[in-house]
């Protein structure tokens, strides 16, 4: 198997941990407009307490993602273990909720699960993969979180069709059982795939760490050119980051260049939300109701979205490293916010009081393309950017600060988005008009690219590289490539009978 299709693999498995997140994403909109629990637990402040519902798992992302940066001892594996067995225990309650108390509970606990998760997946990915294929990796957590979307929308269209005025409670039970299984699927098999190589160095255990690298790209050869400079590469920044102190929280706010990633961590997690698109997905039937479109059609629009999530993301891991992440965020948030601009126009001239068949088409068929090009762009690079900016000593604190900041905003939008929704309507749209345009813009200005870097760069990056990014022709030092071939030279040289003395001297010569 080629090095490259193997790392693909395990990124697709530990992605299934996404998958969670954008099952628990899709699913809550069918639960929260499901006639059984409308009765069992809406009949009183109806909006606030699904608001509620949804901004507490939220809320428990943010403080599994805040958690996660000291599971740094538990090792990569064992921290998606830990957050398999959370999650699990978090869908039992939710599933079996006969109050509203327990859907509370139970969707913080599944909350913290997946913040664990999200913050350690993309880590993960981004230490086990090359540096030319990284972003198609590391994107697998967007891609994961699409079909996850997908199956949750479908699922809950089956049992909202099944059992829709009946009464039974298995038209949301069902769909809330079912993500149980693949959390523990992905901690039951966890510990048959490799331990993270940069982990392995940074917690004495080199030479595992050296096996690891060579299994991932040289089918176990230890012995090869590429694996012994990257390697290298690893051994030297881990070298100097233990030289230095403990690294803390504040050390993300001390200096320029750490201000400077913790900055651009934190915007471009905030941006992600920003764009709209947790307000169309936990409440696409009530927003879809703003033009007279039923609970039953949206969430068959909502599965149809899914879909088109699922084929942006895809989008997204075949351009990912030969575009790169600049051009995709300025332009994709750009696009994000015409569509809003089309939207809140539609709602404004055709609400459903004044309902016209084409204006529902045109507001949908903008929702499928909104969700196209947001999966292309601003949804997977929210994940895939983070995982890459910091150094190994620093890595956990900076990703899980970005996840809480993305987890805070997205909180605040699943409260709020209700209440906007029917206090304001289309103006609600407003915002997120704004802050598309502010987000391209800021991209613009300030995120510099990092395709084809390998992680142990992004130190001199941050170190070298102008603030204002434009028209900048900055490189990095290290030449990893370069360095193989120097290794593969030597090899050769040391094969044909010369002696290392021999070798060095001809280095030195040429």
């Amino acid at each position: 198997m080629k090095s490259g299709v193997y790392q693909f693999l395990v990124g697709c498995f530990a992605a299934i941990g996404s998958f969670l997140f954008g099952y628990d994403l899709g699913v809550i909109a069918e639960v929260v407009a499901s006639d059984s629990f409308k009765t069992l637990f809406l009949q009183n402040n109806g909006d606030t307490r699904s608001g509620t519902v949804v901004a507490l798992f939220t809320g428990g992302c943010f403080c599994g993602a805040f958690l996660a940066s000291y599971s740094d001892p538990l090792g990569r594996r064992g921290t998606i273990l830990m957050a398999c067995c959370i999650f699990v225990v978090g869908g039992i309650i939710q599933t079996a909720g006969v109050v509203i108390a327990m859907l509370y509970v139970g969707r913080l606990i599944a909350g913290l699960g997946v913040g664990f998760l999200t913050m350690i997946i993309p880590i993960y990915q981004a230490e086990l993969s090359h540096r030319k294929i990284r972003g198609k990796i590391t994107s697998l957590q967007q891609l994961f979180n699409a079909i996850g979307q997908i199956f949750a929308t479908w699922i809950g269209y089956g049992c909202y069709m099944t059992w829709a005025g009946t009464g039974d409670s298995r038209e949301w039970r069902i769909p809330l059982a079912c993500q149980i299984v693949p959390a523990l699927f992905l901690g039951g098999l966890i510990f048959l795939f490799p331990e993270s190589p940069r982990w392995l160095c940074d917690h004495d255990r080199a030479e595992e760490g050296l096996r690891t690298l060579a299994k991932l790209h040289a089918h176990g050869d230890v012995n090869d050119p590429y694996v012994i400079a990257e390697y290298e590469l690893i051994q030297s920044q881990i070298a100097e980051e233990h030289s230095q102190k403990k690294i803390g929280y504040i050390d993300l706010f001390k200096g320029w260049p750490n201000l400077r990633r913790t900055i651009l961590v934190m915007a471009i997690q905030a941006s992600c939300q920003m764009t709209g698109v947790s307000a169309i997905q936990y409440f696409s039937p009530q927003i879809f109701a703003q033009i007279g479109i039923s609970t039953g059609e949206s969430l068959l629009f909502q599965g149809v979205t899914a879909i088109f999530a699922f084929l942006g993301t895809a989008v997204c891991i075949l351009t990912i490293d030969s575009v790169g992440r600049r051009p995709l965020e300025i332009y994709g948030c750009l696009f994000l916010c015409i569509t809003f601009i089309i939207n809140a126009a539609i709602i404004k001239v055709f609400p459903a009081t004044a309902p016209s068949t084409g204006a529902h088409w045109a507001f949908v068929v903008l929702t499928w393309l909104f969700n196209f090009v947001f999966f292309w762009t601003s949804g997977p690079l929210s994940w895939s950017i983070p995982a890459e900016l910091f150094g190994t000593a620093m890595r956990l604190k900076g990703v899980s600060w970005g996840a809480m900041t993305s987890f805070a905003f997205n909180t605040m939008i699943g409260q709020v988005t209700p209440i906007a929704v029917s206090s304001i309507g289309w103006q609600y749209y407003i915002v997120f008009i704004v802050c598309n345009l502010g987000n391209s813009i800021f991209f613009w200005a300030f995120l510099p690219e990092t395709k084809g870097l390998n992680l142990e760069d992004m130190n001199e990056l941050f170190r070298d590289h102008p603030t204002f990014v434009p028209r900048s022709h900055w490189v990095p030092s290290s030449h990893i490539d370069e360095d193989a071939l120097v290794y593969a030279k030597r090899e050769k040289a040391m094969e044909s009978g010369k002696t290392a003395a021999d070798v060095l001297q001809l280095e030195r010569a040429n």
